[in-house]
């Protein structure tokens, strides 16, 4: 367990198995607990329609005094009526009572299946349990990682470590997803946690700016879940208040470090996926331009299928800058795929198709490459191929 990254001073953990999954190798509750009252903000799913965690924890944040998150996989608890609402609340109650503070200072995520109630029986067992076994090691973090996890193949967790003052300040995230991924905000959960003081307004803006160029900034096929989420937690148990906006920009970046890096991690973990994809879009007016035409191209299955099959059909890149309402031209558009010039100025270029689809098959990482002439405002996006393995576990999910 020596490689998985640490926690934060001031933060346990735990992941174990309930009962809501059949299979008991899989976990499938996490409890994320600061030993003491901390900062927590949240960014959540645009979708209007949400589970009953996402009303809950909406309203909690953002929070000077929270205490931790309980998560539970394998049922999303939403489309589940004021029954979901309650037992979204009974969960974070059933962790306060047990950990020593008001359930208000607790949030609550669910994820899996919509539509089914959450089996309380399962969680009153299993929740006492998980309190139980909190501890501040790498393997408790990493159960908490897997107690998170749906179709995931693997645990995501990141870590970054900034020296302030002569003291260290760690972030640390775990996140989950692997599909029913679009940004606003991506499908997933995610929970980042710091040993820095963060006061409430400092860490509601600092996550929002790292969600819009990292969650935001993935797609697997444009589907906006019920459930997404992302928390973050400040423990300030470093001892380091940032006292210079320098160093509150150390922490930021390593906050924006570890969520790109979990978010990247969630497109490599892809259902059914071959190929990592890398859109730069650059050249525009302003960045929600950029923003515009790199997902069009992200979420474009005709994009995405070229992609599987190592086709350079470049047309299908261009076509989706065309149709997503910025106001371009063609001639203002120059494409590369995997640094081979493809189109320039609006004219193909003379290149090997058969060279590049052969470098397409054996490169797993793709990039493509939009540059135009309308501005300096840029934006990279991450994607996926789009499979047959996709279809057949979307088809069979639930049946």
């Amino acid at each position: 367990m020596s490689d998985l990254p640490p926690l934060p001073a001031g933060f346990r953990t735990a992941g174990l198995h309930c009962g809501i999954k059949d299979d008991p190798q899989k976990l499938d509750l996490a409890l994320f607990v600061s030993d003491e009252p901390c900062t927590a903000v949240g960014v959540f799913t645009q979708n209007r329609v949400c589970g009953a965690p996402v009303k809950v924890s909406r309203e909690r944040v953002p929070a000077a005094a929270a205490r931790g998150v309980v998560i539970n996989s394998g049922n999303a608890n939403a489309c589940t009526g004021q029954r979901g609402i309650d037992d979204a609340k009974w969960m974070t109650a059933l962790v306060a009572d047990r950990i020593g503070c008001d359930a208000e200072n607790v949030l609550v995520c669910s994820t899996g299946v919509i539509g089914r109630f959450l089996p309380r029986e399962k969680l009153e067992a299993g929740i006492p349990r998980g309190i139980e076994q909190l501890a501040g090691t790498q393997e408790a973090f990493h159960n908490a990682a897997r107690g998170m996890m749906t179709t995931d193949t693997f645990a995501k967790q990141s870590l970054r470590e900034v020296a302030i003052g002569g003291k260290t300040v760690r972030v640390s995230g775990a996140a989950k997803g692997a599909a029913m991924i679009a940004p606003n905000m991506a499908t997933m959960l995610a929970v980042v946690m710091t040993d820095a003081t963060l006061d409430p307004i400092a860490a509601k803006r600092i996550l929002r700016h790292a969600v819009n160029d990292s969650f935001n900034c993935i797609s697997v096929e444009g589907h906006t879940s019920t459930s997404d989420t992302v928390i973050l937690l400040a423990s300030g148990a470093s001892g380091v208040v940032p006292s210079s906006q320098q160093e509150l920009l150390a922490i930021e970046t390593a906050i924006d470090d570890v969520c790109e890096d979990l978010a990247k991690q969630i497109i490599r973990d892809a259902e059914g996926a071959g190929h990592f994809i890398t859109i730069d879009v650059r050249g525009l007016r302003e960045p929600d331009e950029a923003r515009k035409i790199a997902k069009a191209i992200a979420e474009g299955p005709l994009v995405k299928t070229a992609i599987a099959g190592a086709d350079p059909n470049w047309g299908r890149i261009v076509s989706a800058a065309g149709y997503c309402g910025v106001d371009l031209r063609e001639e203002d558009m120059s494409l590369s795929l995997n640094g081979v010039p493809i189109y320039a100025a609006g004219t193909p270029t003379d290149f090997d198709a058969a060279a590049l689809s052969q470098r397409l098959r054996t490169e797993k990482d793709v990039h493509i490459d939009l540059s135009l002439t309308l501005g300096d405002a840029a934006c990279r996006f991450w994607t996926c191929d789009l499979t047959a393995e996709y279809v057949r576990l979307n088809s069979e999910f639930t049946t």
